[in-house]
């Protein structure tokens, strides 16, 4: 990994922001300097997804297993009502913007006919060895406009040479055949589950790898960058983005998009091997930006379990995980197993519809387009950084500082009292994460009253909380070791009864 720098998409952004600024002022006003980490072109379009899906589909759906042992028939694989344009539109009228299908867990079955090994649909009676689920998925994603992603486990129970170095040549080609038979990828899922018991081809034994050695991982990076360049590439150690440290689906409330991973007991930091927990909060002024991603199930395991039919999260649980994912900065990576028929179950259907509802109620209306915005301080005293730049609706545009101001105030004005009980801020991340520390205050009997308050912000930070109402909002920002550029300050009101 090397420390991001500057990229097209910055500069493409600077040269806008000079254009529209000579045709708004006599005096040109620089734009401010980047603040240390960077997201890449492919990281910052990564972070406008924020909400998609994870498809955990193979033969655990018709073994009842989490975890396959490798010894499965191909056989059993047999979905008795495929569908794969239910699933799609499931996850679109959801709002999800993509879908990432698990081409093959841990027991190695290939939901693809791969040319390098016979566990797969290929040799299965489904559809007489004609079916490959990949290619039906991503064609579905084209179909309904979602971003396809991939996940390929980097553990096999199946192939008997894993814990070899031939395993390694075997595993790079299923990932080409991946990366180049069935389009776009947005995302790369390699996760830490590496080494253990398994069938190993009849071997039925324990196979332990290093986990910081035995890939080579920079290599197969290589691979991802050289065939899908604009994918990002999911690890604990990213490069792209990182695991949240845990599969609740929930990010800490401070929050950083930067990141230094750390090695266990001295070795190199790699998947499986690495202070996992400090991906919940990353760390502020980290070397790389490495942004995190909440992976959660809408159901308590990962694949499809009938026993489970009545325990699928609820609107008002999504809800929660919605705010303390996307809402603190993180992307939220819901996971909806397909059951045995190879649709996505009616209950799941049935909270994601309620859930999705919820969401276009609470963003039907942003209150804070009706005031008038009075900044302490416009860089430059420029409209090109002005804050009508927070209401626009685009995350191109920005409020911005003069380069000394590093605490500003922002204060909204209404003509009328307004109520709201959620809050949502967005910094311009092609400049860096730079604020430290915010508060917001409400206006009330002539004085201002603190009613929120947090640390990072990053690509999205939504508050909920008591209803307020009154005639006057100020942001401020109480940290920041340079100033500031905000792209968003919205405010919102929901009936979370």
């Amino acid at each position: 990994m090397q420390k991001m720098k500057a990229n097209k998409v910055l500069h493409g952004l600077v040269l806008f922001s000079f254009i529209l600024l000579f045709s708004c002022s006599n005096q040109p006003v620089d734009p401010p300097e980047p603040y240390e980490a960077l997201p890449s072109e492919r990281q910052w379009e990564w972070h406008q997804l924020e909400f998609y899906g994870f498809l955990h589909f193979t033969v655990n759906t018709f073994t009842d297993k989490e975890w396959g042992y490798g010894d499965e028939p191909n056989d059993i694989f047999n979905p008795t009502d495929y569908d794969p344009d239910q699933i799609v539109r499931t996850a679109k009228e959801a709002g999800m913007k993509g879908l990432i299908l698990t081409c093959k867990h841990h027991d190695g079955f290939c939901l693809w006919p791969s040319d390098y090994t016979k566990h797969s649909v290929k040799y299965s009676s489904w559809k007489n060895g004609e079916g490959d689920v990949v290619k039906d998925i991503s064609d579905a994603c084209k179909k309904y406009g979602l971003k396809f992603g991939v996940y390929l486990s980097p553990w096999d129970r199946n192939y008997a040479d894993y814990g070899k170095p031939e395993y390694i040549e075997y595993y790079r080609n299923q990932l080409k055949e991946l990366l180049t038979k069935y389009g776009p990828v947005f995302e790369i899922w390699f996760d830490g589950a590496n080494g253990g018991d398994g069938y190993y081809g009849g071997a039925n034994e324990v196979r332990k790898i290093d986990r910081s050695t035995y890939y080579d991982w920079p290599v197969t990076w290589e691979i991802v960058r050289e065939l899908q360049p604009k994918a990002v590439i999911f690890s604990d150690v990213g490069p792209d983005i990182r695991w949240i440290g845990n599969e609740r689906g929930i990010a800490n409330d401070t929050c950083w998009a930067t990141y230094t991973p750390h090695g266990i007991d001295g070795k190199k930091p790699g998947p499986g091997s690495i202070k996992y927990k400090e991906g919940q909060s990353g760390h502020r002024n980290g070397k790389f930006w490495i942004a995190p991603e909440c992976d959660v199930s809408i159901r308590p395991g990962w694949f499809y379990h009938k026993k489970e039919d009545e325990r699928v999260r609820d609107r008002e649980n999504l809800m929660d995980l919605y705010f303390k994912s996307i809402g603190r900065g993180a992307s939220f990576l819901l996971n909806l197993p397909p059951d045995r028929r190879g649709q996505i179950h009616e209950n799941d259907v049935a909270s994601l519809r309620g859930f999705k509802a919820d969401l276009d109620q609470l963003f039907k209306t942003d209150l804070a387009k009706d005031a008038k915005l009075i900044p302490s301080n416009v860089r430059g005293k420029s409209k090109v950084f002005g804050p009508q730049n927070l209401t626009d609706n685009n995350r191109e545009t920005y409020w911005a500082t003069d380069d000394e101001v590093t605490t500003p105030e922002l204060v909204l004005e209404f003509k009328k009292p307004v109520s709201f009980n959620v809050v949502s801020i967005r910094e311009f991340l092609p400049l860096g994460q730079r604020i430290d520390g915010w508060a917001i205050d409400r206006w009330e009997n002539g004085e201002w009253i603190e009613f929120a308050k947090g640390a990072s912000i990053g690509n999205r930070r939504l508050w909920r909380g008591v209803q307020q109402n009154t005639l006057k909002v100020r942001f401020r920002v109480t940290g920041s070791p340079v100033c500031p550029a905000v792209s968003e300050f919205a405010l919102y009101h929901f009936n979370w009864n």
